[in-house]
Parts: structure tokens; C-alpha cells; sequence
């Protein structure tokens, strides 16, 4: 949508040829035609919308499918908060002018990947556990939960107080404090794949941290590395961080502008550095999940990973228990 403007105020508010005053407000996307557009485009956040609702409910099926409770408030939360998002951005794509689908777009966009990296926190740690690699890792497996969750939640926080901040009288502190939030969950990520690097290197070059801690069992192929099922939940975790991270730093330094500068006001940067970003990582566990990448067939490591005493039922699990009975 494009419009044309007889006058322009040097605080942006423009004049139709009929007088009728516009304040472009919020969104100073760049056209061709060298004018602001006003919005998101309409069809991008459609787009978006749907690639964010298919994938949301997909995971949400999977998570009661495969039992795994700890991706309702993480990944499931996260693709949630990406749907309202950009149906936002598309409420304004069809009325630029309001401030209440802004201020819902540019909240729940930031905040909402902070769900989808402590999810990969969460899954990492079970894969330790279910390895048996603890030998190789500096950090324990629940520890790999609490630490760098606390971290996220911290940074989530941090997130939600400037977005609330933002939202009322003073926007500039608002985006000041997201930017803050958002560093503070860059730092964990940074972190996060230093920690998890080593525990891989030291796992394929056989060099534990901890020559307590038996490599015996199932799920350790001692010289050989990991199991294929646990490598390529690995493999989707790395990915997943990875674009995640990129998605990161491009919310550092278009938020380190304020609400003016280049990146803030170029849509297609906002499209491909965090909508597609969180796209790809959204559709990497989806596909390599770990429902079915991670089995918990022993009672004991599903009970110091939940807490709870009960196995979940697999079809495998289901299927011998039929032929027993019989």
C-alpha cells in the first residue's frame, strides 16, 4: 500500500492532497517509489501467519502424541506467541495507522523465541541423559534445564518489562530494556553452544571430563561417537541454535537503533534475518523431533529427567506388553 503526499512535517506527519493529516506512526517501511508504505506487507505476513500456524499445530499434536509435556510452555508457547505476532502485522498491514497491532507485533516477535531456545536447552540435556555421555559434559544434565532456562526466563523477563514499558508513555526506555533482554539471550545462546560444542568434541575424540561415570550402557558407542538417533538430534539442536543465533543478532543491532535507523525501516531484513529464521528452526524440531528421536525406554532415566516414576507408552512398548500378555 502506497500513498501520495503533497507535504511532509520534518516529524514525519504527512499530508493528503485533500488536507487530511496521516502520521505514518509506527512503521517507516521503505518502498520502491521511494515513499513509506505504512505497514507490513499484506501478503509477507499472511505468509508468515500460516507457516506459523501449521507448524504450532503440528508441535502441539506431537507433544501429546509423544508425551512430552515440557514443549507445551516452550516450543508450543513459542509458536503461539509468532501467530498473534504476525497476525498483528497483518492487522496493520490493513490499518497502519493503529498502535495496538504495533505494539502486539513487535512484543510478541521478541519475545517469542526465547521459548524455542530454552526448548533446545531442555531437549540437549536429555540427550546427554540419554546417551550416557555425562562422562564428557562439565555440566550434569538437569543442570543443562535449570542453568541456562533460568538464563532465558531471566532474559524473557527482561523482554516482557520492555515490551510492557514500550507499550505505554515511554517507547525509547521500552526498546532500550528489549534490547537488553535480547543481548542477555545471545549471551545464554553463546554459551550454551560453547558448553554443548565440547561435550560433542569430547564425546567423537573419546576424551571425558568425568572418568567416573561408566560408558557401558546403551546409547555410547565408546570410540565410534554417539548413536545415529542421538546424533541427529544433535545435528537438529545445532541447526536450530544456529539460525536462532542469527536471528539474534539481527534483533541486537536493529533494536540498538531505536525505533529509526536502516535496518529498523527495511521490511525485507525483519522477513528474512527473524521470521525465517524462526521458521526454519520451528520446522527443524518438527521434523527431527524428539518424540521419536529420543526414547525413553528405561524407568530410571525417565524418572531423573521428569521426575515422575512412569515410563510413557511407545507403540514398542505397547506391542511387547501385547505379545506378553498373550
Amino acid at each position: 500500500m502506497t500513498y501520495n503526499f503533497t507535504y511532509t512535517f520534518p516529524n514525519g506527519t504527512r499530508v493528503f492532497p485533500n488536507g487530511t493529516l496521516f502520521d505514518p506512526g509506527h512503521y517507516k517501511y521503505h518502498t520502491a517509489d521511494g515513499l513509506d508504505n505504512g505497514g507490513p506487507t499484506g501478503w509477507i505476513s499472511i505468509l508468515f501467519l500460516v507457516l506459523f500456524s501449521i507448524s504450532t499445530i503440528i508441535h502441539l499434536g506431537q507433544t501429546f502424541y509423544f508425551r512430552r509435556w515440557f514443549l507445551l510452555p516452550s516450543i508450543v508457547l513459542g509458536g503461539l506467541g509468532e501467530v498473534i505476532g504476525w497476525a498483528g502485522r497483518y492487522w496493520s498491514s490493513r490499518n497502519p495507522i493503529l498502535k495496538k497491532p504495533f505494539l502486539v507485533q513487535i512484543t510478541t516477535t521478541v519475545i517469542s523465541p526465547t521459548f524455542l531456545t530454552a526448548a533446545n536447552f531442555i531437549v540437549f540435556g536429555h540427550v546427554i541423559l540419554l546417551a550416557r555421555a555425562e562422562r564428557f559434559s562439565r555440566l550434569t544434565p538437569k543442570l543443562y534445564s535449570i542453568l541456562f532456562v533460568s538464563i532465558d526466563f531471566i532474559a524473557l523477563v527482561v523482554q516482557a518489562f520492555g515490551g510492557a514499558k514500550a507499550s505505554g508513555s515511554d517507547p525509547v526506555s521500552g526498546g532500550h530494556i528489549m534490547l537488553a533482554g535480547i543481548i542477555i539471550g545471545l549471551v545464554s545462546i553463546v554459551v550454551y553452544v560453547a558448553v554443548a560444542g565440547e561435550v560433542v568434541y569430547r564425546i567423537y575424540k573419546n576424551q571425558p571430563y568425568h572418568r567416573n561415570v561408566p560408558d557401558t550402557a546403551e546409547g555410547y558407542n565408546g570410540k565410534h561417537g554417539l548413536e545415529p538417533h542421538h546424533a541427529l538430534m544433535i545435528r537438529a539442536l545445532a541447526f536450530s541454535s544456529f539460525v536462532l543465533f542469527i536471528r539474534a543478532i539481527y534483533r541486537t543491532a536493529e533494536l540498538s537503533g531505536g525505533y529509526q535507523g536502516h535496518i529498523i525501516e527495511t521490511q525485507v531484513y525483519f522477513n528474512v534475518f527473524d521470521a525465517a529464521m524462526v521458521v526454519l528452526s520451528m520446522y527443524s524440531i518438527n521434523v527431527f523431533h524428539p518424540g521419536w528421536l529420543l526414547q525413553y525406554r528405561d524407568q530410571d532415566l525417565w524418572a531423573r529427567l521428569t521426575g515422575f516414576a512412569a515410563v510413557p507408552e511407545t507403540k514398542e512398548s505397547s506391542n511387547s506388553s501385547l505379545v506378553g500378555s498373550a
